[in-house]
């Protein structure tokens, strides 16, 4: 089944084989609230190309707690590429499941709440208005956020998967109509304190306060994902071939991004991904015919083991794919281009590995509402 979080899912599982838990970024705070009211609820919503997707949740020592959780593939991008307009229908999808969104907001009385849209509405013409039909609507207040803002959003909920032997870190984020990538170097931060120089850039990527500082030394949004790279392709019969031309026509699409040609060392070097593609990717590796984000979040895996799955995915064929319990009836027809992205990176950068990230935008939009309001148990990066 697709990848979704199980409800009561904390949002970072602290076994103790687990990295060592982060602190949240610091924002301006609100007035304290009373100690003896009942503990604050926050929503993050995230309204990209493909799905609409919700956590509900509470802060829990250093970490959060998720109450209850909503995703639902909407497809907002059909159309998108060839239009230029979020089509009447799409845009219809997404109000019946904002309209869910908001009865779930309303039922636990959610009071602090972040929702965004990304790439589709960033780039469709009739965005603006669609925002103002989805408050008047469903009453939800939805903004339209800069692709830098998403791709740091998704840096940061990804420190915790960063190695202490990590001295040049990737971070690539496989959306629906867009791929984020960040080249961070963290060769002058201490080991011990890597993850935590990673949180620091919610303030910005450029460096700022007197601590050892990760430098981004580029990032690029590139207009590619899951279902614009696939539109792209979409007239190409054989699946083979469309594969192989959607992997190179995305590394092509690369060539600006600065360490695309630079020549960096093997060791020390660490990629990190949080996608739908990527948990999809590890869930078939694992052959998780029911998703467990607990196996797969933190998972390492080889270039021969992604490979091995997408050799897999291309020999089932769209049928195979399309009945696979293991990829999911919302996902089956945008596998391929996601898996087309990720072998194109794999491809370019010397690593042989790929941690996975059941993480991402939400779980950033989330610490920084909790930071502003001062309610997690170590406190804001500062």
């Amino acid at each position: 089944m697709t990848p979704e979080r199980p409800r009561g899912e904390d949002a970072i599982p602290q076994p103790a084989t687990q990295t060592p838990s982060f602190r949240a970024p610091a924002v301006e705070p609100s007035p304290p609230r009373s100690a003896q009211s009942a503990p604050q609820l926050y929503a993050a919503l995230d309204l990209g190309t493909n799905s609409c997707r919700m956590l509900i949740a509470q802060a829990k020592g250093s970490q959060f707690q998720v109450v209850d959780s909503f995703s639902k593939s909407v497809q907002l991008g059909v159309g998108l590429e060839a239009s230029g307009r979020l089509s009447r229908s799409s845009m219809g999808r997404t109000i019946q499941a904002l309209r869910i969104c908001q009865k779930k907001i309303e039922k636990h009385g959610v009071s602090r709440m972040r929702l965004v849209a990304t790439e589709a509405c960033r780039r469709a013409r009739n965005s603006r208005d669609f925002m103002r039909q989805i408050r008047r609507e469903t009453g939800l207040s939805v903004e339209i956020i800069p692709a830098e803002e998403e791709a740091r959003l998704a840096v940061i909920s990804c420190a915790p998967l960063v190695s202490r032997r990590t001295e040049q870190l990737l971070v690539v984020d496989i959306g629906g109509g867009s791929t984020e990538l960040v080249w961070i170097d963290l060769s002058a931060v201490p080991p011990e304190d890597r993850a935590r120089a990673i949180m620091r850039l919610h303030a910005g990527f450029a460096p700022t306060g007197p601590l050892p500082a990760a430098r981004v030394v580029d990032w690029i949004s590139v207009p590619l994902g899951v279902a614009t790279l696939k539109d792209q392709f979409v007239d190409v019969e054989d699946d083979a071939a469309r594969f192989a031309l959607m992997s190179w026509f995305f590394e092509e699409n690369l060539a600006s991004f600065s360490p695309y040609n630079a020549d960096n060392p093997r060791e020390g070097f660490q990629i990190i991904g949080t996608s739908g593609t990527v948990t999809t990717v590890a869930a078939s590796f694992l052959n998780l015919r029911r998703y467990d984000r607990t196996k797969v979040d933190g998972l390492s895996m080889t270039s021969d083991q992604i490979d091995s799955v997408i050799r897999e995915y291309l020999s089932l064929g769209p049928e195979g794919r399309r009945s696979d319990p293991r990829i999911g009836r919302d996902r089956h027809s945008l596998i391929m281009s996601g898996a087309a992205i990720l072998q194109a990176l794999m491809r370019i950068w010397p690593t042989d590995r790929l941690s996975v990230a059941d993480r991402g935008l939400r779980e950033g939009l989330l610490y920084a509402q909790m930071s502003a309001d001062g309610v997690l148990g170590d406190g804001p990066y500062r």
